[in-house]
């Protein structure tokens, strides 16, 4: 019976440690829009997040969508209750709507967390003009007398 009942408690001991949380990884946004950005010149967001979890999260790969960008990640590990980061640059090489995903690979929970950089690239001296709120807005003209 004593065989039986260790038996038991040893199951109980693997069962309870295979279902212990481990290393969380919980970003503030997984999704970045940049708006409006000039054809040409690289953007750069930077994705932070934090370890909820019990264990430290070690971040093993960060792989873009295509060439044309780049992740970068904070390699040392990530201890509880601490924060990390992933930042991504984005080329904006040629005009027109964009979405790219950055997939992080790591011992958190779950392996993999996905983020997404939006944006639209336009001509150079575009962005400029169409996000300034000054090019929008009536001019004031002021008069001095003298």
């Amino acid at each position: 019976m004593k065989t039986i009942f260790s038996l038991f408690v040893a199951l109980f001991v693997f069962v309870s440690a295979g279902y212990a949380q481990k290393g969380v990884m919980k970003f503030a946004k997984e999704t970045h829009d940049f708006g409006k950005i000039e054809q040409g010149k690289p953007v750069t967001h930077v994705f932070e997040f934090k370890n909820t979890g019990s264990d430290p999260v070690v971040i093993n790969d960060a792989q873009a969508s295509c060439g044309c960008t780049k992740p970068s990640w904070t390699r040392e590990p990530i201890m509880p209750g601490k924060t990390g980061s992933v930042s991504a640059t984005f080329n904006a090489a040629a005009a027109g709507q964009f979405t790219k995903t950055v997939t992080v690979t790591s011992n958190a929970e779950g392996g993999q967390t996905v983020l997404y950089l939006k944006g639209e690239v336009v001509a150079q001296g575009a962005a400029a003009t169409a996000e300034s709120p000054a090019s929008k807005a009536p001019k004031k003209s002021t008069k001095t007398s003298r």
